[in-house]
């Protein structure tokens, strides 16, 4: 067999079982068998379980951040776009529960240098979501338009958001991606679009 598909092998193997059983509980012996190898030709491609979970991490971080930017059109609207955007991540969430697990919560109860692995991607997305509603407010020929710190601060409101609804909506299998994205958009896109038409909450 090939190298590279020895590795998807054995990458998936751990991506299934670190997602069900998170760093620490996992082993390697369980990896090797469930990749149909010897645990010393696990070793002889990733030489410790901590790289071999830093491996996945990145791997699935790349592939979330890879269908996300896949899944925006940049030839429609901005709302359009966001929609589109959501759609996919929840799509791809769902269609690959263990690597969310990953991401979402056992790397971040795993230790530092796999939370800062996380926090990469995070940073990613984020940057791309940002960018998303800066747009928004182009199109809205909004002056002044929102400060970019506000911006930021939506994108990662919005991020977050979108990650803890991922979270539930994995433990459901009869709520779609489609259902995700459009709780996401009603919960988001009427405050967002109040704020592109110059309509701001205050207190009063």
């Amino acid at each position: 067999m090939p190298r590279a598909e020895r590795e998807r092998q054995m990458m998936d193997a751990a991506v299934r079982v670190f997602g069900e059983r998170g760093y620490r509980a996992a082993s390697m012996d369980e990896i090797a068998e469930l990749a149909g190898v010897s645990k010393p030709l696990v070793y002889l491609y990733l030489n410790s379980k901590e790289e071999l979970f830093t491996v996945c991490i990145r791997r699935e971080a790349q592939a979330l951040i890879a269908a996300v930017r896949a899944g925006v059109r940049p030839d429609v609207a901005a709302d359009r776009q966001l929609w589109d955007g959501l759609t996919a991540f929840f799509t791809h969430t769902a269609e690959r529960p263990d690597g969310w697990a990953v991401l979402h919560s056992q790397a971040r109860s795993g230790g530092d240098p796999f939370v800062a692995e996380v926090g990469t991607m995070r940073e990613e997305i984020v940057a791309f979501v940002t960018s998303l509603i800066a747009e928004a407010a182009r199109e809205a020929h909004q002056e002044p338009g929102p400060a970019e710190r506000e911006v930021a601060g939506l994108a990662t409101a919005l991020v977050g958001a979108a990650e803890a609804l991922a979270g539930w909506a994995n433990t459901d299998p009869s709520v779609s991606a489609k259902e995700a994205a459009t709780t996401m958009m009603n919960f988001a896109w009427s405050g967002l679009g109040n704020l592109m038409d110059g309509r701001r909450w205050s207190v009063r």
